[in-house]
């Protein structure tokens, strides 16, 4: 194996395990705090948090984002909610049942111990953010609601209409900004990470390209936070925003840091429909939707009538049909393979016949339009402003498309990652979700590592690695720094002199449809075969015909996705790997050769009840594969049912 892989999970059972492991954490002083200087790539609500949360204990923090502010952020799309177990609704819930929530949700392909602490510190966040001023939705008797999401039976997603991820990361960026009005923290915006400086085997700098004048500068700092988010623009079309990649995270990983189960990502099964060969990205529609609105498709195949024309008995609600007990609350896996099933076998509605109907009648006449209205008036509008039409009046229509990425940069408990100090927090590691992220679950992920893990874990680390003395400092003199420094702008050079005739968006697009084909909803080894061959020729294409205009040392938009689409093409390749290797079916990872007879996700857990970890091996090299086996000391592994 490439790694020697040690979680570090801490001994005893399960719910004093991250009381135990804080009290075994070295501390370091007040005083000695300002001493060090911490770096955090990205500024949504795992970076924002971390760094805000870091500042107030008193270290110096570089915060760095590619947006020309941290309040741009794509922490901001987020629409539904955030999980917490308060169990105001008093309808079972606790912090036991959303563990468990969540590794059955991610197909018990998720690390217990990371899961249960994820659960435990939910209900901090919550009042964190209270305190911050989040307007969070309330009930009648003024106290906070709760609303239902997929893969529960009870009520737990805090909510702010369809704008949640919005008021957290502007709570977030408040804290933020007292600690930079403060000092301690220094925001560095439009500034994109192009490599991390490793001395001693040790993380301890950064090379930055300012995106405006194209300056390139170094960072030293005692320890680098990862923060940047996931990688689902690898497939082009997904429901991040443009500017969202994966660079950050392959360029740890090209500096040794393990990448953990690539090809676990999640397809979100409420959606907007591709319209347009000609589209850049497509819209999410939150979750939420399916608390109210029911999901069904004609019960007659190819049946063209208008939505409203087609009688109520005509109508396949088929996921309520097919799992009763959770109906349209489904994990946002099952129902995407479900709406892809049915629009395969000929019942998909709407002019490309991929998209199925969400229905808000029943819910408007059952509690009357402005209820409806206040739940999700600006997701209704938003979704009449893009497809002109009212979804008060008519279904709306829907398909899964790309949007969360559950795999990520290998981290242990503390969530460093296989190089001594470097952290991934947020989207950017791998370690809470397993194959499959329940909805209302990333900005949870995010603020607990931001807010309440990394302050703890990163202070460990300094305390015991970390240099008081200034003159034991690594400073951007360093050879190391030299050396990235020269491969960055090497291959910044190499971009812009290839000179072709093929513009960045070309290839980009070519590389997401051979993955959305081959690597996306349904896998097969035949399919992922033919990717890993297509891969190579179409990396090789663009480095010989990509056009850029302009210079390097100046704004260049094209350069920067140049440079994100390179990254791509390199992860493409690993992601494809990993779903040839792993022969099963788990959560998000559908291998159409591992089904049940009911076209269910078949797992094979006495082969791959493991993360995979790969270890980069150079330009052109096989990747090594490691394996960390997961645990299941408190959650019997069953095949996973919502029936």
């Amino acid at each position: 194996m490439a790694f020697q892989l040690d979680p570090k999970i801490p001994s005893g059972p399960l719910e004093e395990k991250w009381t135990k492991h804080r009290f075994d954490m070295k501390l370091v002083n007040p005083a000695n705090k300002r001493k060090f200087r911490i770096i955090v790539i990205g500024s949504g609500l795992a970076g924002g948090a971390a760094a805000a949360s870091l500042g107030e204990l008193g270290y110096n923090v570089d915060c760095f984002c590619f947006q020309d502010s941290s309040r741009r952020a794509h922490s901001i799309a987020a629409q539904g909610g955030i999980n917490a177990a308060k169990n105001y609704p008093n309808d079972g819930d606790s912090i036991w049942r959303l563990f468990y929530d969540t590794i059955k949700g991610g197909d018990y392909r998720a690390r217990e111990a990371n899961v249960y602490r994820l659960a435990e510190v939910s209900n901090n966040i919550i009042d964190q953010c209270v305190a911050q001023g989040v307007p969070f939705a309330r009930e009648y008797g003024g106290l906070l609601d709760n609303r239902s999401f997929g893969g529960a039976q009870v009520s737990r997603t805090f909510y702010a209409r369809g704008q949640t991820g919005q008021q957290l990361l502007l709570g977030a960026y408040q804290s933020l900004q007292r600690q930079v009005a403060r000092g301690s923290v220094t925001m560095h915006v439009r500034s994109e990470m192009l490599d991390v400086v490793v001395v001693d085997g040790h993380a301890r700098g950064i090379i930055v390209r300012n995106l405006i004048t194209g300056e390139i500068t170094r960072h030293a700092g005692d320890a680098v936070l990862i923060c940047s988010g996931g990688y689902g623009n690898v497939f082009y079309l997904s429901t991040n925003a443009m500017g969202s990649n994966v660079t950050a995270a392959m360029r740890a990983h090209k500096r040794g840091a393990g990448f953990a189960n690539p090809c676990f990502t999640q397809i979100h099964p409420t959606c907007i429909p591709v319209s347009s060969e000609h589209q850049s990205k497509l819209t999410l529609m939150s979750e939420s939707l399916r608390n109210d609105g029911r999901v069904w498709v004609p019960k007659k195949a190819g049946d063209n009538r208008a939505p409203n024309d087609i009688p109520e008995d005509e109508r396949d609600y088929y996921l309520e049909r097919r799992y009763p007990s959770f109906g349209n609350l489904v994990p946002r896996d099952v129902a995407s393979r479900a709406a892809k099933e049915r629009c395969d076998a000929g019942f998909g509605v709407g002019a490309t016949k991929l998209a199925v109907y969400l229905d808000f009648k029943d819910a408007i006449e059952r509690l009357g339009e402005d209820v409806i209205r206040a739940r999700y008036g600006n997701l209704f509008q938003m979704y009449e402003k893009i497809t002109a039409e009212n979804p008060y009046k008519v279904p709306m229509r829907i398909f899964p498309a790309v949007h969360y990425t559950m795999g990520g940069l290998w981290v242990d408990y503390n969530l460093m990652t296989t190089v001594p100090g470097l952290f991934a927090l947020g989207e950017a590691n791998f370690s809470d979700h397993g194959a499959n992220r329940l909805g209302a679950s990333a900005l949870m992920q995010g603020l607990a590592d931001g807010y309440f893990v990394a302050p703890y874990t990163v202070g460990d680390y300094l305390a015991r690695h970390g240099s008081l003395q200034a003159k034991d400092k690594v400073k951007t003199d360093h050879p190391a720094f030299d050396e990235a420094e020269k491969g960055v702008r090497d291959r910044l050079q190499k971009l812009m002199s290839i000179q072709g005739k093929q513009s960045v968006d070309s290839f980009h697009k070519k590389l997401g449809l051979l993955l959305w084909n081959h690597c996306g909803m349904g896998r097969t080894r035949e399919g992922l075969e033919k990717a890993l061959s297509e891969i190579p020729r179409l990396r090789e294409e663009f480095w010989q015909d990509v056009r850029i205009p302009g210079e390097a040392n100046e704004f260049n938009p094209e350069l920067e996705k140049a440079g994100r689409v390179a990254e791509f093409f390199d992860f493409a390749e690993t992601m494809c790997l990993d779903a040839l290797n792993r022969e099963e079916s788990c959560g998000g990872h559908f291998r159409e050769e591992h089904q049940t007879e009911e076209g269910e996700a078949l797992r094979h857990d006495d082969e791959f009840a493991y993360a995979a970890v790969w270890e980069y091996k150079g330009e052109g090299q096989k990747p090594d594969l490691s394996k960390e086996k997961l645990e299941f000391e408190n959650v019997k592994l069953t095949t996973r049912s919502y029936k």
